[in-house]
């Protein structure tokens, strides 16, 4: 399960080895909204280039129907990277090893399927272009908190990783991202979107149990007994042991 994953323009190669540094556990080759289209093929030549000399990361393609998505199905298909997908709609937008970006009232129904598709490990949540479909503000929670849950337990059912959250606008707030990611974390998202190398340290702290939480967690795990038992005088049955074994497996 990913919890930072940092976006890099694709038509920027001076900055892919900065990214890969900056110590996420993915770094996302952009093809699609970072770049303008006059500048997409050249973007996607110098993805090639990365990944052609080992380069790590995976790639976001352009959404199906637009005149790039073609070449840039080529591009993945050829190195067999993880592909993150715009705008997913259906399973049918689904390719590869895939992290389908949930971005869409169409997508959000249907994130159940998609998020079934064979492929996909972990769906993400575009909240900026579903804000702007819905005409509500992206940095607005209680009017996206429907559609964030409803991904969360779409993903729960089929079984992936946790979803990672949209990114976070806001460059210059360390507060707004601390305050944006522990929202997410609270609502079951697994990890996060980022947009600049100074967001991955506060969006990897969020998504990364505390010494707390690890240590409750094995406190359960060693008074377990297989059936209900009491700890500190509270009831400790099967779901309370699974999320103590699902705390002690995340950690990174």
């Amino acid at each position: 399960m990913l919890r930072a994953a940092l976006f890099v323009p694709g038509d920027r190669p001076d900055r892919f080895a900065k990214a890969a540094a900056a110590g996420a556990d993915t770094i996302i080759l952009d093809l699609e909204d970072a770049v303008a289209p006059a500048a997409k093929p050249a973007a996607r030549a110098h993805v090639r280039a990365w990944l052609s000399d080992g380069g790590p990361g995976m790639v976001r393609i352009n959404a199906r129907g637009t005149a790039w998505h073609a070449d840039d199905v080529a591009l993945v298909t050829e190195f067999g990277c993880p592909v993150m997908i715009p705008k997913a709609e259906s399973a049918a937008d689904v390719l590869g090893t895939a992290y389908p970006l949930i971005e869409t009232a169409a997508g959000l129904l249907n994130a159940r399927e998609i998020c079934a598709a064979p492929g996909v490990v972990q769906p993400a949540f575009g909240g900026v272009d579903l804000a702007a479909q819905l005409g509500v503000a992206p940095d607005d929670r209680m009017a996206l908190w429907h559609a964030r849950s409803s991904l969360v337990v779409a993903a729960a059912a089929a079984g992936t990783a946790a979803p990672l959250d949209g990114v976070t606008t806001d460059l210059t707030s360390e507060e707004t991202l601390r305050a944006d990611a522990g929202h997410a974390a609270s609502l079951g998202f697994g990890g996060k979107l980022c947009v600049h190398p100074n967001q991955v340290g506060l969006v990897l702290a969020a998504f990364t149990p505390s010494e707390e939480d690890l240590a409750w967690a094995r406190e359960v795990m060693a008074a377990s007994t297989g059936g209900v038992g009491v700890l500190r005088g509270q009831m400790i049955d099967k779901p309370v042991v699974d999320r103590a074994r699902r705390l002690l497996g995340t950690r990174m």
